[in-house]
């Protein structure tokens, strides 16, 4: 298989190259029907009925998908740096423009195939045993694209919430049959705008954001390093963690080092440490550093009782985070990739199906993930395994103690001449996030008094916050 550059001023020709790549793909799955088929080829009334030989072939397991092979492999690789080199030329490629993952847009063109070429119809017809079934059906697309029937990214990628149907892209027909055999349509208004027809504004825009929004909180940040206060170890390892992410193309792709077996071109990384020691204001850092917004999964709302909807709902936040723009942040991630546990029962064996479908998820996701943990040990070790970095996170030491206090306090806040953030920091070992909560509780007392922040005032604020923390307090710390 060959990729033939692109032209700017046809984009087109994008679009018919990854048409080239699905007729390959197609030709394979027709080749492998061929000679598992027990049904003559030649019978005129194939696929309007099922004979005597047929019936025991269906009742046989489902086939398994179908796979990209070495060549087609090869052939994406050139193709999308052929699109990336029509971009940086001046072309717009409207397929990209929209924005999709690579399983939406391996969708979009397998139902779209018919309409541009009608050889795809009879091939359908055939894949799907069906002469009246002439366009893609659901089951014949999640095959053509490498899926089981019932995976769970492939069905989050048809919901109807997905940026496949909620953006007007693609239409699941024929309602009233099993869901594996109604028919895939993209609208004409579509196919013109990917063509480059459309003179006027394209269809509406995939929103990837919109039907995951509940599933996160979306921060976009606004601190940086120097807001962090951390021993220089974790410091580099975050610093190492923004280089994968920033010359992860020219590494991955340009000079081809990107592993086998299905992974993606993201790059994960675990923060382990106590409670409020930083780690989600690390995050935050970093992904400000490369200009992605971040979103924080909300796993209350991920987790579901019900069996494949904490499946679906993962798949909905990895298939609608944009790997360009977003980065997504696990945040006490014990709670999806914790260790997986021996079956007893459903329950177990329901939340060891869902680790080991986050395993294979995580590893194809082309973006930046990061999980927090308060204890390391809880995390599955075949997650630490696929992990690119680990950085941990201690109790602050006095000096960064005393930064923590200065930094907490802000420039703006007044201060009595008699504070001493160096008794605070040597008296009282206390992470970031308790330092900052006992700095807001002293600026609130000041902003009543109409007094600066003193010594005493932090003092109070340093015993209400180890009254919360159910901690002792030690009294003879207290000056005079």
């Amino acid at each position: 298989m060959t990729t033939t550059p692109i032209r700017p001023s046809a984009p087109a020709d994008a679009l018919l190259a990854r048409l080239d790549l699905l007729r390959h793909r197609v030709r394979r799955a027709v080749a492998a029907r061929a000679e598992d088929d027990p049904q003559p080829l030649d019978d005129p009334f194939r696929g309007l009925y099922v004979s005597d030989t047929m019936a025991p072939h269906l009742l046989r397991s489902v086939p398994g998908p179908l796979p990209p092979d070495d060549d087609e492999q090869r052939a994406t690789e050139d193709l999308d740096a052929a699109e990336r080199a029509a971009e940086q030329a001046g072309a717009v490629l409207p397929l990209r423009a929209l924005g999709l993952s690579p399983l939406e847009n391996d969708l979009l063109l397998v139902a779209l195939a018919p309409d541009l070429d009608p050889g795809y119809e009879r091939c359908y017809g055939y894949l799907n045993d069906d002469v009246s079934l002439r366009r893609a059906t659901v089951g014949l697309a999640l095959h053509l694209c490498g899926l089981h029937p019932g995976e769970p990214r492939g069905r989050a990628a048809l919901d109807p919430a997905g940026p496949l149907r909620a953006g007007g892209l693609l239409e699941v027909e024929d309602a009233g049959r099993p869901y594996l055999t109604r028919s895939l349509r993209v609208p004409d208004r579509v196919t013109d705008h990917l063509l480059g027809l459309l003179a006027g504004p394209p269809p509406p825009p995939a929103t990837p954001e919109d039907p995951a929004h509940r599933l996160a909180r979306r921060i976009r940040p606004a601190v940086g390093w120097d807001d962090l206060v951390l021993p220089d170890r974790p410091r580099a390892l975050l610093r190492d963690l923004v280089r994968r992410v920033r010359h992860r193309e020219r590494v991955l792709s340009e000079w081809r080092m990107r592993p086998g077996g299905g992974r993606g071109r993201g790059v994960s990384a675990l923060f382990s440490g106590p409670s409020g020691t930083g780690k989600t204001l690390a995050a935050e850092v970093v992904a400000a550093d490369l200009g992605l917004e971040l979103r924080v999964v909300d796993l209350s709302a991920v987790v579901d009782k019900y069996i494949g909807e904490t499946e679906k709902h993962l798949e909905l936040l990895f298939s609608t985070a944009d790997p360009a723009r977003v980065a997504l942040l696990f945040d006490e991630a014990d709670g999806v990739f914790g260790k997986r546990s021996r079956p007893v029962d459903a329950h177990d064996r329901y939340a060891n199906t869902t680790t080991a479908y986050l395993l294979q998820r995580l590893e194809s996701f082309d973006g930046l993930t990061v999980l927090t943990t308060n204890v390391h040990d809880h995390i599955d070790s075949a997650f630490l395994r696929r992990l690119d970095l680990v950085v941990p996170f201690g109790p602050p030491g006095a000096e960064q103690r005393r930064a923590l206090w200065d930094r907490c306090l802000g420039p703006v806040l007044p201060r009595a001449p008699e504070l001493d953030l160096g008794l605070l920091a040597d008296a009282f070992e206390l992470p970031g996030g308790a330092i900052r909560c006992c700095a807001l509780t002293a600026a609130y007392r000041a902003a009543e008094t109409g007094r600066p922040v003193g010594t005493g005032d932090l003092l109070d604020a340093v015993r209400d916050e180890y009254v919360k923390l159910g901690r002792y307090f030690d009294e003879s710390v207290l000056p005079g």
